[in-house]
């Protein structure tokens, strides 16, 4: 790695070594910062930046000082995520995790200020809820939205609050930011996000974080089921089989934790 990272005679070698960094961060980051194993000259780093940031690999963060993923960058993610070769594995866990429970289940990435179905595998039940992959949800309303939202603290998180659409979608949507930041809490600290009738009435859902080999959160794997079927109390009872499945997928999504 050290080899990669000092071979300077490569401006391709210099752009990967960059967008390396900064996806690699848990958090958005300076040039400075990012050049810290780079070494290179500090003009050559603050005009690649530019470059990556100008052909929207990389964006900056509000206080225009650091760089986080850009849009194209993202898309260069999800597209890896959806192979095929990777797909077809992580279908195995979800088909079989689904008939171990009997329910439906899914895994969600981050998408913006929403979170994407990246992959999902139906029960035989014939009630069910359609939301095939592909769909968006929200994430102040949804088990895995408010799983990925309780990984920010602090001002970052009232920020991301304050600048979502919180919009009712149930009677038991939560809707103010106050109310949302003290759910967050427990989300935070059990490491499970809960759904109960706050996207559509009459669907329960719970999910669990599906973690990189840095422990960040990488997506969510959830299941949801009718609350007429089972209650968010008997879901929540299917955690530990959930967290498993998540260990599982984590290798598949992950290589290098093998």
């Amino acid at each position: 790695m050290d080899k990669y990272f000092f071979d300077k005679g490569s401006a391709m070698q210099r752009i990967l070594a960059i967008l390396e960094q900064v996806a690699n961060s848990d958090r958005p980051v300076t040039p400075t910062e990012i050049n810290e194993k780079l070494k290179l000259p500090k003009a050559t780093i603050h005009r690649l930046c530019t470059k990556l940031e100008d052909e929207q690999f990389l964006q900056r963060e509000i206080d225009g000082k650091r760089y986080l993923p850009g849009n194209r960058l993202r898309k260069i993610a999800l597209g890896v995520v959806c192979n095929e070769h990777f797909r077809t594995r992580r279908n195995a866990v979800l088909m079989r995790l689904s008939e171990d429970i009997g329910e439906t289940c899914n895994i969600s990435i981050p998408d913006g200020s929403q979170m994407r179905y990246l992959d999902r595998a139906e029960t035989h039940w014939p009630l069910r809820m359609q939301l095939p992959v592909g769909t968006t949800v929200p994430l102040h309303c949804t088990s895995s939205g408010k799983l990925f939202l309780s990984q920010f603290h602090g001002e970052q998180l009232s920020n991301l609050i304050n600048n979502l659409n919180l919009e009712q979608k149930t009677a038991n949507t939560l809707t103010s930011c106050e109310a949302l930041e003290k759910a967050l809490v427990k989300v935070r600290r059990e490491q499970v996000g809960t759904d109960n009738e706050e996207f559509v009435d009459g669907m329960v859902c719970v999910a669990v974080p599906i973690l990189d080999k840095h422990k960040r959160l990488f997506a969510t794997l959830s299941i949801h089921a009718p609350s007429t079927r089972m209650s968010l109390e008997e879901l929540s009872n299917h955690v530990p089989r959930l967290q498993k499945a998540s260990e599982d997928l984590t290798l598949i999504i992950d290589p290098s934790e093998n």
